[in-house]
């Protein structure tokens, strides 16, 4: 151990034993690894994309502990500490936490994108962690490196369900506000992803949830032990291993006859003919424990490849609650959606009447406006949270495919059909959700189709004349006036009653009253999900903020967009932004000023861009004269030229004037006037 940390422990009166043995140890691997007390390391942050890589590379850990997360920061709110995701190399994938603690957690590189293996920022929890393999609190000056005394950090090593190390969970906080209980729930946060990975896993295996207390069921105190369709051992969780009182080396040298003394054959016969909810099986220990089974696909569809393999085959049939975008890892639950619009608020309230009671939904409103981002979230919410979130864009698969995407095909049912054939989206969403979006444009024909598997819950694959049960709830959404459809004969009227059990409708973002609060999030999630390039900017690298002109310019733009604009518009903004971090209008791109001052929708909006380019009302800061413009004859890129040339003139050649007062961009005033020689700031 370091005489001058030992020296400092003691004489501020802390036990002569401190630190514990596994911290001394740390601190000898750090110094081996080169490190000193008092430097700042070079941090090696990863770039936007190669994060995403990363990210993808550990897609099943991201989406399973995603939510975990969520609901761990409920929990700690307001005690000025985050939560952090790992991978099994120390690279941090994700982070939430305090908005009064992430700012210092920036400075010492905390966020995604940078590696906190011991090597590079020596002992530290997660670093120690992944070394130890064990849980790991490291305390204030218990850190090797004097910037990262400040903090707390309580680690826990995430295991994927062949007991390998997948990554690691950690909460980290201020040191003087530290509580003990944080590493307990810590430990039972990593459980329940191990379970969730565990689940997603051998989704298509037998399984085996058992305790020897019924109430333990559905906890996470119950064990799961999976098992092929004949029986040969696969995996069994940590609680598992514990009842079964042996270890995963030893436990894959067994049966499901020689654990639970039963053959496959007569357990899937005892659990299709018991009345009761839970069986009664045997350890080999003469214990008698509470059981219930599962067995799903693999019952049903033996020769069908797993959905994970056909899609790695076939990367844009890919639709996992994962895919939506950046800003909906952080909204991923309904609770997150409540930013405090009334009608928001309203559909949240309604929808959460109706999950897990086979209601179907119908989300209504323009493109934009949020629809999978809210059936994502209803998913989540839902007791099928574990199973999958399949997506399927109607308007988007060509007419002549969309009935295989949807149904599966068996091999040869048709000429360039795959080997093996493919499973389709309805049976990828057995045992969780299927999401059609733009339900209006699916194909009149293949509508019956549909209608029969909601009504029958069996699926036949083009091909095929086996029959295959399904369990999955449904979500819809469009755009479209599915009653005027109705009228037109272009949608079924049976299907639109039996899609809209509960129909609602979201706002678009120009008739929302919480956009001050949306874009905040936006930005929150830009400054430490995607920012930071390298380590010295991240260091030193303000969060994002917007200039309040700007805020007003958002609070009078029609958004035709909705927030798939308002997204793409703050990340370009982000990436322009100066060294201060606030957004200006000369960071915004041009074609966002067409939709200023039009609170209308776009089909009522002709002139969008004659307030912004009256010369009158640029250079003397006087109201737009419309009468004016309207008197004459003059095309608007004449007049949008002359107020160019005006503001130039009015400000001295200053472009960056001009720019400001025009409320374009200099880029603008460049291409529109090439033969001017302006001045600037």
């Amino acid at each position: 151990m370091r005489d001058d940390v030992h020296q400092a422990a003691t004489a501020g009166g802390t036990p002569a034993n401190w630190p514990p043995a596994e911290i001394q140890k740390a601190h000898e691997r750090s110094e081996t690894f080169g490190l000193r007390v008092s430097i700042r390391p070079d941090y090696d942050v990863l770039s936007s994309a190669a994060l995403e890589l990363k990210r993808e590379q550990n897609h099943m850990l991201c989406m399973q502990a995603m939510p975990v997360m969520e609901t761990l920061h409920e929990q700690i709110a307001n005690t000025h500490s985050m939560i952090v995701l790992t991978d099994a190399q120390g690279l941090i994938l994700h982070s939430i936490g305090d908005d009064d603690f992430l700012p210092r957690a920036a400075k010492v590189a905390l966020f995604a994108g940078a590696n906190w293996a011991e090597d590079q920022q020596g002992t530290n929890a997660i670093g120690t962690a992944l070394a130890e393999l064990r849980p790991m609190v490291v305390h204030g000056d218990q850190h090797y490196l004097a910037a990262n005394h400040f903090m707390t950090c309580s680690s826990v090593p995430i295991l994927d369900p062949h007991g390998d190390v997948a990554g690691v969970l950690d909460v980290t906080g201020d040191h003087r506000s530290y509580h003990q209980h944080t590493m307990a729930l810590a430990r039972m946060s990593v459980q329940m992803i191990e379970n969730h990975l565990f689940t997603a896993t051998f989704r298509e295996a037998l399984r085996v949830s058992f305790h020897g207390r019924p109430e333990f069921l559905g906890t996470l105190m119950e064990g799961i032990v999976a098992f092929t369709a004949d029986g040969r051992f696969l995996s069994a969780n940590r609680s598992a291993q514990f009842q079964l009182g042996m270890p995963l080396a030893a436990l894959r040298a067994h049966t499901l006859p020689s654990l639970f003394d039963v053959t496959c054959a007569q357990l899937i016969e005892r659990m299709r003919t018991s009345a009761d909810q839970h069986l009664m099986l045997n350890l080999g220990n003469s214990a008698v424990v509470c059981a219930r089974v599962q067995f799903r696909r693999a019952t049903h569809m033996p020769n069908s490849r797993p959905p994970e393999v056909h899609d790695a085959a076939n990367p844009s049939a890919r639709t996992t609650g994962a895919q939506a975008s950046g800003v909906a890892a952080g909204l991923s639950r309904l609770k997150y959606l409540d930013t405090g619009d009334p009608q928001v608020a309203s559909v949240i309230t309604k929808v959460r009447k109706v999950i897990d009671k086979d209601i179907p939904i119908l989300i209504t409103g323009e493109t934009g406006t949020g629809k999978e981002l809210l059936a994502q979230a209803i998913h989540n919410d839902s007791s099928r949270r574990d199973g999958p979130f399949t997506a399927v864009n109607c308007a988007s698969i060509p007419e002549s495919l969309i009935e295989s995407e949807l149904f599966g095909y068996e091999e040869g049912a048709f000429t360039g059909a795959r080997r093996k054939g493919a499973i389709g989206k309805l049976l990828q969403a057995d045992g969780g959700t299927l999401f059609l979006d733009e339900i209006g444009d699916m194909p009149h024909p293949l509508q019956a189709r549909l209608l029969r598997v909601l009504q029958e819950r069996v699926v036949n694959p083009l091909g095929s004349t086996k029959a295959i049960p399904v369990n999955l709830s449904i979500i819809c959404a469009t755009h479209r006036d599915l009653r005027d459809m109705i009228a037109q004969n272009r949608f079924r009227e049976d299907l639109y009653y039996r899609l809209n059990g509960l129909t609602v409708r979201l706002p678009p973002l120009r008739d929302r009253t919480d956009l001050a609060i949306v874009v905040q999030k936006m930005l929150q999630y830009e400054s430490h999900g995607n920012a930071y390039e390298n380590a010295h900017e991240s260091a030193h690298q303000p969060p994002l903020s917007i200039e309040p002109e700007v805020m007003a310019l958002f609070e009078s733009c029609a958004w035709p967009g909705n927030f798939r604009q308002l997204c793409n518009l703050l990340r370009t903004a982000a990436a322009m932004v100066d060294e201060d971090g606030v957004i200006r209008r000369e960071h915004l791109p041009d074609d966002f000023f067409d939709n200023v001052s039009c609170r209308n929708p776009p089909a009522q909006c002709d002139t969008p861009l004659t307030s912004l380019t009256s010369p009158t009302s640029l250079t003397s800061g006087t109201p737009p004269n419309a009468d004016v413009l309207a008197a004459t004859n003059t095309r608007l890129q004449d007049v949008a030229t002359a107020a160019i040339a005006s503001a130039l003139t009015h400000h001295g050649g200053n472009v960056s004037a001009a720019a400001r007062a025009l409320g374009v961009s200099r880029t603008t005033i460049y291409r529109r006037m090439p033969s001017v020689e302006p001045t600037d700031d």
